[in-house]
């Protein structure tokens, strides 16, 4: 079994507090779960927010029935919460009327649950975010000469944990096959009554071949036959049900500097490579290049979510062609990190260096990538 990040979830949990997993679906939200109640001592109660009547009490606001629904329990865990309709104003009760109350909620779409429990508990949550399976949690496992050894097989197959954990290539097309086509849009289909799930995929195969690309809705808006505010708003159920990543243009002082146009990531390589039918092996793809920013742009972003390293990112390019892949904005500094996959030297990016003068660069190749992303 992989070891996760938040194994040890039972430390997280604090009186009259809701601890809310996000995360795409089939990252092991459920697995998480399972393990944890397995070892806790805690009185629980385990529900599914797929449940009828689950969802009606939760749903009912009434004091009375939620209180003694839960009230001789230590600890309430539910999971799907998103399914549960205002499920934020079912948590809230539970949280401010049953004293010491511990509460646990997952939800795949961020989308749903994060606006359903924003308002409703403010101050009474804790979000936590589990993310595909990190470098990070691997290297508890692996050594970093194992880690570099079986690079080509997480920048084609990603880091789903059942990819992982099978060592067939064809099983893992076949896992990675059906999270497209069973999962991937299901949140954004039956959430936001989206009437099919072709335009949703021709929208993520154009992305698919633009990573590391500044994006132009409009070029999408013509090539999919749909007007802008559609592509606008697809591409932003597709950040909040997390299966893009939208890294914006950074810019202070040129004029020439690009600031409103995005780039997009996959958070997972292998739904990246499922999206457009591509599982060739390195030496037989064109597009190493993308693959290998799109690894170190979501590696880096867990590094960063389950580091507690707080940080502005964007990508900085001018009109002229200057260009930085990835840069942080934190702790009154700017970094910034081009991505390579050969070990060439790359000239440092005067422009970048000159305008800022609280700015560093750095390359990030094979050589040194695990520091950057462990």
């Amino acid at each position: 079994m992989i070891s996760r990040i938040y194994d040890n979830l039972e430390n997280r949990l604090k009186p009259n507090r809701a601890v809310m997993i996000f995360g795409p679906r089939r990252v092991g939200k459920t697995t998480l779960l399972n393990k944890f109640l397995s070892e806790t001592k805690l009185k629980y109660k385990l529900d599914n927010g797929e449940n009828l009547s689950v969802q009606q009490i939760l749903s009912s606001s009434d004091f009375s029935q939620i209180i003694s629904y839960i009230d001789p329990y230590e600890l309430y865990v539910i999971d799907e919460a998103h399914k549960v309709p205002n499920i934020g104003l079912g948590l809230k009760i539970i949280v401010d009327q049953i004293p010491k109350i511990k509460v646990v909620a997952t939800g795949s779409s961020s989308f749903e649950l994060l606006g359903q429990t924003g308002e409703p508990l403010t101050g009474r949550k804790i979000s936590l975010t589990l993310f595909p399976v990190s470098q990070m949690e691997l290297k508890e496992q692996l050594s970093p000469f194992e880690l570099k050894q079986k690079l080509p097989e997480f920048l084609v197959f990603g880091g789903y944990p059942e990819v992982l954990t099978n060592s067939h290539k064809v099983e893992k097309i076949e896992i990675l096959e059906e999270l497209v086509n069973s999962y991937l849009l299901k949140d954004i289909l039956e959430l936001e009554q989206v009437k099919g799930s072709k335009i949703l995929l021709d929208l993520l195969r154009l992305i698919a071949f633009q990573i590391g690309s500044k994006v132009s809705l409009s070029e999408l808006s013509r090539e999919l036959g749909i007007d802008l505010k559609t592509v606008a708003r697809y591409l932003d159920l597709f950040e909040k049900s997390f299966i893009l990543y939208n890294l914006r243009g950074f810019s202070r002082n040129l004029r020439s500097e690009i600031k409103q146009q995005s780039k997009y990531y996959f958070y997972d390589n292998g739904i990246r490579n499922a999206v457009i039918s591509n599982y060739n092996d390195l030496g037989l793809r064109d597009d190493i290049g993308k693959l290998w920013e799109n690894f170190l742009v979501v590696e880096r972003l867990k590094k960063q979510a389950y580091g507690s390293i707080f940080t502005n990112n964007y990508f900085w390019r001018t009109w002229e062609g200057k260009e930085v892949d990835w840069v942080e904005e934190r702790g009154g500094k700017l970094f910034g990190y081009e991505f390579k996959w050969g070990n060439k030297k790359t000239k440092l990016s005067t422009e970048w260096l000159k305008t800022y003068s609280n700015a560093s660069f750095e390359t990030i190749n094979q050589e040194n990538y695990l520091s950057f992303i462990v």
